[in-house]
């Protein structure tokens, strides 16, 4: 069964540069396991710290192939970018609902 995450993240402020280039290590790392960020939504101007940066929708193919990826050594080998670059990070585990 498809698995749909739902993440807030929070970046550190002027660390916008070193959030993109994690975002694209890891999208690239989360692609080799079948996962896929299908929606980036930057909200716009924020005047409450506790808003998000950043929403995004995700999916893996099932629960197996985001667990290889949380694993995954490349994945590791970036953490210490995206703790500077992200400060706090929300996530949801859903599914997609019938319209």
């Amino acid at each position: 069964m498809r698995l749909t995450l739902v993440a807030a993240l929070f970046v550190h402020p002027g660390r916008e540069a070193d959030f993109e280039r994690f975002e694209a290590a890891a999208a690239a790392v989360m692609g080799r396991h079948g996962g896929r960020i299908e929606r980036r939504i930057r909200i716009g101007a924020r005047t409450d710290p506790g808003e998000p940066d950043e929403v995004h929708v995700v999916t893996f193919p099932d629960e197996a192939s985001f667990e290889r990826y949380g694993r995954d050594p490349e994945l590791g080998a970036l953490s210490g970018l995206r703790a500077a670059a992200i400060r706090r990070t929300i996530v949801w585990r859903g599914a997609d609902v019938a319209s």
